[in-house]
């Protein structure tokens, strides 16, 4: 593995860890509703549809700046992180409350809110659709990049996007769906809403990846590409 040392990937990473635990917390929070349909279906989705986009930017920059073999490390520690966030608020579910707190909130009002975040549905959801679509993602930006010998950005950002995107948002939905987090009767509407939102978050994004990746090409001095990386997700080397 390149062992180089940058300047600005620990910052990258720290974002993207962020964006990856706040999106999940709104995603079990609120289900917003747009107020009109597409195709007389309703544009509803998880309040987390908001944010989330964003890490696949980053996850984006990652590959394109600094390879494959980084992101693959990056997509791990964001796995565990969403993991270990479960675990967290799934003992604190399980404590006792304080009297004050019990009369003003409650645990109704906490498994109602936060409670999702600690279910099995939403947690194998969240972490399934994360880890096969980030990954898809990656591997894809990864192995445009060589086909293109490094032009046409766009392509490779908003082409991995919609594999990585969609594998996500139908493992995300599916499993949710199947654990009853969803009823069945919202699945192409979350479905279909989460996706076009995601991939038009990426689409108008496109102009500022473009001024990030050059940034960051110049002052980390890396333009990686992946033409001897072993992409197997298990392989950390």
């Amino acid at each position: 593995m390149n062992t180089k040392s940058y300047r600005f990937f620990d910052i990258i990473l720290g974002i993207f860890i962020a964006v990856l635990l706040i999106s999940n917390v709104a995603s079990s929070a609120k289900i917003v509703d747009l107020g009109f349909s597409v195709l007389n279906i309703p544009m509803a989705f998880d309040a987390g549809t908001i944010l989330f986009p964003i890490g696949y930017v980053f996850g984006d920059i990652l590959t394109e700046v600094y390879g494959y073999q980084r992101s693959r490390r990056v997509i791990w520690t964001g796995f565990f992180s969403l993991a270990l966030a479960a675990l967290v608020f799934w003992v604190i579910s399980i404590l006792p409350g304080e009297v004050t707190w019990q009369g003003y909130a409650g645990d109704k009002a906490y498994q109602s809110i936060l409670g999702g975040m600690s279910s099995g549905g939403i947690v194998l959801a969240s972490l399934a659709g994360f880890w096969l679509g980030e990954f898809s993602n990656s591997f894809i930006l990864a192995k445009m990049k060589i086909l293109t010998r490094g032009r046409w950005l766009w392509s490779r950002t908003i082409g991995s996007t919609l594999v990585g995107e969609l594998v996500d948002t139908v493992m995300f939905v599916v499993v949710a769906s199947a654990f009853g987090v969803f009823p069945w009767s919202l699945f192409l509407t979350l479905t279909l809403t989460n996706y076009l939102f995601k991939v038009a978050v990426e689409v108008l994004m496109t102009p500022v990846t473009y001024l990030v990746v050059r940034a960051l090409k110049r002052a980390e001095g890396e333009d990686y590409y992946d033409r001897d990386t072993n992409f197997n997700p298990f392989v950390m080397q």
